[in-house]
């Protein structure tokens, strides 16, 4: 999708010199990686605490039956 955007010249500099990428497209591609991998993450932790399981819930068992179907 082609947008034209107005960046911060300050911002795009230090993100420039923290990261090993070249062009202001791949620092994009980048940053939105990092968001939505950020999002990802907080909302899983929104859960923590939240998820009640069983009292029998043997979470060892489980990836045992899993690799066992392997």
């Amino acid at each position: 999708m082609r947008t034209n955007i107005e960046l911060d010249d300050t911002l795009v500099e230090e993100a420039f010199r923290l990261t090993n990428v070249r062009t202001k497209k791949e620092l994009l591609h980048l940053a939105l990686q990092e968001l939505i991998r950020s999002q990802k993450k907080k909302n899983l932790l929104d859960l923590a605490g939240k998820i009640e399981f069983y009292d029998d819930y043997d979470p060892k068992a489980l990836r045992t039956n899993r690799h066992a179907a392997d």
